[in-house]
């Protein structure tokens, strides 16, 4: 469970590094429009590096076998949700935001399961 820890510890810095980049490198160069999308996917990033944390926390004191799975879908949420809108506002292809709710999907999934998990585990 170490490594949930571990791993939504980098992936926070790493929302930390794209705030602070959305809001000094890209503020003038980019839509207000962008600029929010920009930010959502920085925001969903953050709470699902908490999430993994949360996760490695419990493994501590629960079975690991209930928490695996849920820690995955959040960090294929992370890549597909907020990956996919990195990429929409940096590269401006558009096309990538129907992408952006397959990561959605995965974060319900992730958290319904682990909720599920717990009631019944």
């Amino acid at each position: 469970m170490k490594s949930w820890l571990i791993l939504g510890s980098i992936i926070m810095a790493l929302a930390v590094i794209a705030g602070a980049f959305g809001a000094h490198g890209l503020k003038d160069k980019i839509t207000p429009d962008d600029l929010k999308t920009y930010e959502k996917a920085v925001q969903y990033q953050g709470y699902h590096a908490i999430g993994l944390m949360i996760i490695g926390i419990l493994g501590f004191h629960i079975s690991k076998d209930l928490l695996g799975l849920p820690a995955m879908f959040f960090v294929i949420g992370i890549a597909f949700f907020s990956g996919s809108l990195y990429l929409l506002v940096l590269t401006d292809i558009r096309w990538l935001g129907p992408i952006t709710p397959i990561g959605g999907a995965a974060f319900i999934l992730g958290w319904s399961l682990l909720a599920w998990n717990l009631l019944t585990g």
